[in-house]
């Protein structure tokens, strides 16, 4: 099987040595993903819920330009800078990511200043 890197534009190009996608057949990983505006790469929302927001929306541009939804998502993993956001964040996540939900871990870990969200994404295609 052929490993593909996924890019697109409708996510923001990080700022590390990864790509933003790796299909290799039907496995489709996302790299974790942060809030920032695809276009001008800064820092969308001040709160968790925003932030979770536009973290999910780039995470789903990726999978979308790799052939697949949140749909074909098995696992998710949150990093959040504060366990006190947990409650925000699972209201923003349920919201964005809908039921039948994937399995997922939340992780509290330290992100660069002003970034309060991380999510990356494994999906399954059908394929």
């Amino acid at each position: 099987m052929t490993r593909t890197v996924i890019t697109t534009e409708n996510a923001p190009a990080l700022p590390a040595p990864l790509s933003q996608g790796i299909r290799k057949g039907p496995v489709l990983q996302v790299s974790g993903q942060l809030p920032l505006d695809p276009d001008s790469g800064e820092v969308v929302g001040t709160t968790v819920a925003e932030q979770t927001a536009q973290t999910l929306r780039n995470v789903t541009a990726v999978l979308k330009e790799g052939g697949a939804g949140l749909e074909d998502v098995v696992m998710l993993r949150v990093y959040l800078t504060d366990p006190a956001h947990l409650a925000e964040m699972n209201e923003a996540y349920a919201t964005a990511v809908g039921e039948p939900f994937p399995a997922r871990t939340t992780v509290y870990m330290q992100l660069p200043p002003g970034l309060l969200v991380e999510v990356d994404a494994l999906a399954v295609l059908d394929d």
